[in-house]
């Protein structure tokens, strides 16, 4: 039987190797089909990226080519969104939801390209149905799903879905949930309620902020048929070279093959992956591109 693999298609990213000083005065100049304002504010986070520390604001404009009194209505803008913060002394640099911009970038593009293989693996030596998530928002939305290669399989979760209700209730959710701030983890549970999807569904607050507990302890979550019947699933946790979480592996497979050796080899699958991954996130981090060098095709 030919095995279905599921991708989450992410728009693919033109670069170019223009120089950044050309990059950036290019960006000063009305473009066909462009925004005058945008390129020009563009040009501002430029310089800051490439910049070896703040800037005082009449060189930040001479280096971006716009005129001080522009530049500074742009800036005030930029600091209001957090592209650009301000720095002691008058000065300028970027500001922390550039961050924001480089975790998309990875959740996006970089995780599912690197996650590919290793999930591979996990099915390979385990026969069972393979998950790539990351948590958007309040919501567990699923990158890739490879499916099970035994004649009896789990068939859960859709690529794209958003399981905005589930978190709680699956080794993925946990696996994403547990690292976060416990005032964030409960913030998260009050906004989306704790639906009791099986009789074995984990509904008190209190009850699963100890669960994370154990999750952050053991380095992996379980699902014990909290979200399906029948279902026991494993996950883990993907971190970044920040030390953030920026996505979870799982493997499922029906309670009736879930003997105490099969689980040992998920969890080594998954665990192991999940290790790896974040191996290689610390050691090289996200591949940063100059926001001009990105084209929309």
């Amino acid at each position: 039987m030919e095995r279905k693999i599921e991708l989450h298609r992410t728009r693919r990213l033109r670069f170019d190797g223009a120089p950044a000083s050309a990059r950036a005065a290019e960006g000063t100049k009305a473009r066909r089909g462009s925004v005058q304002s945008v390129d020009r504010a563009l040009a501002l986070v430029e310089v800051l990226a490439s910049a070896a520390s703040s800037l005082p604001l009449t060189e930040l404009t001479r280096r971006a080519r716009l005129n001080i009194s522009t530049g500074h209505h742009l800036l005030a803008t930029l600091v209001k969104w957090g592209y650009v913060a301000k720095a002691p002394g008058r000065r300028y640099a970027l500001g922390a939801r550039g961050l924001h911009l480089g975790q998309a970038f990875l959740q996006q593009v970089e995780l599912p390209r690197r996650a590919q293989p290793h999930l591979e693996r996990i099915s390979e030596d385990t026969g069972e149905t393979v998950h790539l998530a990351v948590l958007q928002g309040d919501a567990v939305i699923t990158l890739i799903k490879l499916e099970g290669r035994h004649a009896v399989r789990v068939d859960a979760g859709i690529v794209g879905a958003l399981d905005a209700d589930a978190a709680h209730a699956t080794a993925l959710g946990k696996a994403l949930l547990a690292w976060l701030p416990e005032q964030e983890v409960r913030r998260i549970l009050a906004a989306r309620g704790m639906a009791a999807f099986t009789p074995h569904t984990i509904t008190d607050p209190d009850a699963l902020i100890e669960e994370l507990r154990l999750v952050r302890r053991s380095g992996h979550a379980v699902d014990r048929e909290e979200f399906l019947p029948g279902v026991i699933c494993i996950g883990a946790a993907i971190r970044n070279h920040l030390g953030a979480v920026v996505g979870a592996i799982s493997a499922s497979a029906p309670a009736s093959r879930a003997t105490s050796g099969h689980m040992a080899r998920m969890r080594e699958g998954v665990m192991t992956a999940a290790r790896e991954l974040s191996a290689a996130f610390d050691a090289q981090g996200p591949e940063v591109v100059p926001l001009a060098a990105l084209r929309h095709p």
